[in-house]
This record gives structure tokens, sequence and C-alpha cells, in this order.
């Protein structure tokens, strides 16, 4: 309390009246209808923010749910390979294969390695200049460059060791690894190139100016390079499809048949294993069931939310957006590079939409689709640009979009910036009410001090008037 106000609690005043709690009624009274209506508003932002925010994070998580599935690989027609040891197989993003193979590796893919003659130690310095690396195929004592393959060149520093020579080597990233080797001879430079028979290369040195020793790196077998440099040869790997002779240059293949990509890593000569293909059909049905139930529990969301009487986001511009992308799904093309007899909607995965806007599925659609073609509707889940994850992955980036002020994550940026402007300005009235309540409590503290003076005069001219009476009697 003030000091003014506190005299007038304490004396009870000459009124009698508490002024305090007066100016309070008084001011709070001032503001009152003001107050209800911010804290009202407040209280349906609040709400508003509520419901469109659990409607983007359950869009979040059905799209996260349905990506984590399609990545899981059970969705999709995927290759599998009798030998684990002889390679692994996959499938090439966006395709899918059927039917089965034979692979037999004859040989893998390797690359050349060369060392440098030892020396004392890895710190000796060895020499400046630079070192040129021209690459094509080796064979014995020739070497037939490779125009197509640009030669690298690496220049070396004043005073550099092996090892600085291989960090200068390593930071040109052409292809040529190299680190030191500490070896019974001592320290030796070792130097990897890539995978693939037109990959090998040889080492010419130019020495800087008083500063010789990169000479004794240099190697090329068609100038008396010696041989025992050279520990092993670059090669293709050689394999067999179905008995059709295959080369690359690398263990990974890239595509070798229609959905199907290699990476190789052993040999199984005279023993061909079998590459197949898995039949996701019954977890495709699974899944779309389940997709169906949360499509579901996110409609009865928005269904509840959207309400004309009782919905928070009955205006709402997202939620509107989201319901109308919603009754479109059916017929949403989710493949559209699929061929043209080839399952490309929704609807044909069994996606029904009944008239109260929730879904069902269409079991004999499914079936239907399934059995015609159940390479098209496995190829639907992938998690490539198009199909049905990536669908709902652009519905739910959409919905969470703050630049689209058409969507949920719009919707809700701008309930929000009401909501701060609310606050401020129910702070800004609790700031005015108080200052009219300090602004009473002062005045009737004067008022009241006045009432005061005036009853203690009248007291006294009381006690006279009684005086002169009994005076008289």
């Amino acid at each position: 309390m003030t000091d003014t106000s506190s005299i007038v609690s304490a004396l009870g005043a000459g009124s009698g009246i508490d002024m305090t709690a007066l100016a309070t009624n008084l001011a709070t009274a001032q503001f009152q209808q003001r107050t209800e209506r911010l804290t009202a508003k407040s209280e349906t932002l609040e709400r508003q923010i509520s419901a469109a925010s659990s409607l983007k994070s359950s869009l979040s998580l059905l799209a996260s749910a349905l990506g984590d599935r399609v990545r899981s690989g059970d969705l999709a027609v995927t290759p599998q390979i009798a030998s684990a040891s002889v390679a692994t197989v996959s499938s090439p993003l966006g395709t899918s294969g059927s039917g089965s193979y034979s692979l037999e590796v004859l040989a893998l893919a390797k690359t050349q390695t060369l060392t440098t003659p030892a020396f004392a130690d890895a710190t000796t310095a060895v020499g400046a200049g630079s070192l040129t690396f021209r690459f094509g195929s080796t064979s014995g004592s020739s070497f037939t460059e490779d125009a197509a393959h640009a030669a690298v060149t690496v220049n070396i520093a004043s005073g550099s060791n092996l090892t600085d020579i291989a960090s200068a080597i390593n930071a040109q990233k052409a292809g040529v690894s190299a680190y030191v080797a500490q070896t019974p001879q001592g320290a030796q430079l070792v130097l990897k190139g890539p995978e693939g028979a037109q990959n090998g290369f040889v080492v010419e040195a130019t020495e800087a100016a008083g500063e010789p020793g990169l000479a004794a790196l240099a190697w090329n077998p068609t100038a008396g390079g010696d041989p025992a440099r050279l520990l092993s040869t670059s090669a293709d790997a050689q394999f067999k499809l179905d008995g059709l002779a295959m080369s690359s240059a690398s263990n990974t293949t890239g595509t070798v048949a229609p959905g199907l990509s290699l990476k190789l890593t052993g040999t199984n000569v005279g023993v061909p294993t079998t590459i197949s293909f898995s039949n996701p059909v019954k977890n495709i049905s699974s899944a779309m069931q389940d997709l169906v139930s949360a499509l579901n529990e996110v409609t009865g969301d928005l269904r509840s939310a959207t309400d004309p009487v009782s919905g928070d986001l009955s205006r709402d511009p997202g939620a509107r957006a989201l319901k109308r992308t919603f009754s479109e799904l059916g017929g949403t093309v989710v493949m559209p590079n699929a061929a043209a007899d080839a399952p490309r909607t929704l609807s044909d995965l069994g996606l029904a939409i009944e008239r109260d806007g929730s879904f069902r599925l269409d079991t004999a659609r499914l079936q239907a689709t399934l059995d015609r073609d159940p390479a098209g509707a496995a190829a639907m889940f992938t998690a490539g640009l198009y199909g049905v994850y990536a669908t709902f992955d652009k519905i739910s980036r959409a919905a969470s979009s703050t630049g689209d002020p058409g969507s949920i994550a719009g919707s809700i940026a701008r309930y929000q910036k009401q909501s701060a402007q609310v606050s401020e300005d129910t702070s800004k009235l609790a700031d005015q009410q108080e200052r009219l309540r300090a602004n009473l409590v002062s005045r009737f503290a004067k008022a009241d001090t006045r009432i005061s003076a005036s009853q203690s005069t009248l007291s006294f001219l009381k006690s006279q008037i009684d005086a002169w009476n009994s005076q008289k009697n």
C-alpha cells in the first residue's frame, strides 16, 4: 500500500468506508468488460493454436511413419542373393525387378598399388618439385595411356619428407591415395589408384633446382621402372549374369538388369549363385490398411476442428485447404512416371473416400491391382520423388510451411502473433487499471481527510452546544 492508502485504511477514515477496497472495485468495474473480452479472445486463440498444431503434428507423424515403413524395404520388390559372400544386391532408386538370375563372379576389380624405394625415416627430406600421375593400363613392361583421363600434377614443397608428400597427394583428391608404411627395409610411400583396368598409373618427377631427390619416386615400366615396386595391377571385375559375360571397372557395377545393381565382394568360379526378387503383396495390403486407419484418425480431428458450429478452426484457411487435399486423395496421381497400364493413383491401391470424408480400404480394388501388376504396386512404395510416401510427405511439408499464409503452419503463426498482441493489450489494460485504482485511492484519501476534519469540527460544536444547554438548565 501507499502511505496515503495506509493512513486511510488505518483510520477506518472519517467516513467509515474502506476507501482502498472502494477504489479497487471501481477500477475493476471500469475495465471489466474489456478485460473479459481479451481473456475470451486469448482462450480462443490458444484453442486454435492447439488444434492447428495437433493437425500439423499428426500429418508429420503420418508421413514419418510411412517413410520409415517404405525405407524398411518390405513394401518393395527387392532383390535377394543366395550367397551373400559373393555380392550384395539392391535396386536403383525408383526401379524394381522381377524373376531370377544366376551370378558367377570370375574376378573382382582391383586397384594398382605401387611403392617407392625405402628411406631411412619417414621424416627424412626427400626433395622438392612436382609429381605427375598419368593414367591408363599397365601390363608387364608396357603402359598404354588413357587419353580421356587427364594427368594430375602434385606440387611438392621445399624440404618435404614422405609424410608431407603423402599429405600433398591426398589433398589433391585426384584418385590416387598415399600413405607411409614402415617396413623392415625402412619407410616406403605406398600409392593406390582407383579400381579398373584403365586406372593404372605411372609417376613422373620434376625436381626443383638445388633440391634433388624426387626422381627416386618416379616409376614407368616402359622406362626401366623396377617391376618389384608394382605390388598389384589394376583390373576390371569379370562376372557372368545368366551366363552372359560382363565386366565393370568397379566392384560396384551399377544397373546390370532391370531393378538390379551389384556390389561384388567375392568370387564363385564354377558355382553360380541365384538372385531372386521378394514378393511384398501381403505387406502392401497390411500397409494400406494401416494407412487408412491413420488417415481416418487425422480426418476425425480435422472434421471436429472444422465443424461450422463448434470447431475452433471452422473458418481457418489452412484447415480448409487440408480438407480439400484429403477429399482429392483417391484420384491423385502419385506415379506420373509410371507406364500407361501401371497403377498410378491411391485409388488403384484401394483407397476409397466415403461421403462424410472418411476413408475405407476397397480390398477388391487393391487385390485386383496386386493380381494384375504386383511390381507396379510395389513401385509406388519408394523413397524417391514420386509414390505414396512422397505424396504424404508433400502434404505434410505444405502444412508445415510457415511462408504460406494458407497453410496450417501459416495459421499457427498468425494465431500466435494475435495471441502475443492480446497479451500485450492485456498487460497495457492492467497497467491502466492500476493507475486508475491508485488515482482513486489518492483522491478518496484526500476526501476522507476532509470528512474527518469536518466530523471533528462537528463534534466540537456539538460538545459546545451541549455545554451551553447544561448551563441554562
